[in-house]
């Protein structure tokens, strides 16, 4: 009980990298317990000197393994800590915030390596999609993060479909292919073509069935 505000001083330290205070002090308490199962009376060193490390590592071990929205590899974790590290070090001693050439230079890492921890710390904490989306309190909208996803675009697809199938269809009678443009272009019925061009439903479906047929025979 002595030991626990070692381990909630400890815990502090990582207050401000989005847990709870109170998740990080159990964490940080259960770091404790596994020092004081370990500690032998007979050591030389006193128990708080030793549980230190153990506490220490027990939250950095919750911060790689629970903290995480999207797991990464170790090494990468390790990475986006060290650069946030070098970081905050060097723009203390600097009086500004470091370039990204400076950051790799002082971690013997490539500007590339840096930029790649700089977009992987963003797996950090997901954004929940009905946030609001950058930018949404500038124009007056009240759009969210899920309004900006994109969707399947079947407007290529069509393009390409029309691409192959205009020579076929350039090969077809006129009235067939009036017959076809008023079917799927213009979305009427067999009645209502056959209104729009003087004929009756039967003939209208008879000059649909010969053009997609001829269609069929053309684009093979």
């Amino acid at each position: 009980m002595r030991c626990v505000p070692l381990a909630r001083q400890l815990a502090a330290r990582y207050r401000n990298l989005g847990e709870a205070a109170e998740d990080l002090e159990q964490v940080a308490c259960m770091g404790l317990i596994k020092a004081i199962d370990r500690y032998r009376l007979d050591q030389e060193v006193a128990l708080s000197s030793y549980a230190v490390p153990t506490i220490v590592g027990e939250l950095k071990r919750h911060f790689r393994d629970r903290g995480w929205s999207v797991r990464l590899a170790r090494r990468m974790q390790e990475r986006v800590a060290a650069v946030s590290r070098t970081r905050d070090r060097l723009g203390g001693r600097l009086g500004r915030s470091p370039t990204v050439r400076e950051v790799a230079a002082e971690l013997g890492l490539s500007v590339e390596d840096v930029l790649e921890a700089h977009e992987a710390a963003g797996a950090y904490r997901a954004s929940s999609l009905d946030s609001p989306a950058p930018g949404a309190d500038d124009d007056g909208e009240r759009r969210t993060r899920a309004d900006t996803i994109g969707e399947e675009d079947r407007g290529y697809e069509l393009v390409e479909l029309a691409g192959s199938l205009a020579p076929a269809a350039r090969a077809l009678p006129a009235r067939e292919r009036e017959v076809l443009s008023l079917r799927f272009g213009e979305d009427l019925t067999q009645s209502e073509i056959g209104e729009r061009i003087g004929v009756s439903q039967m003939q209208v479906s008879r000059l649909l069935r010969r053009a997609l047929d001829r269609l069929r025979a053309e684009a093979a």
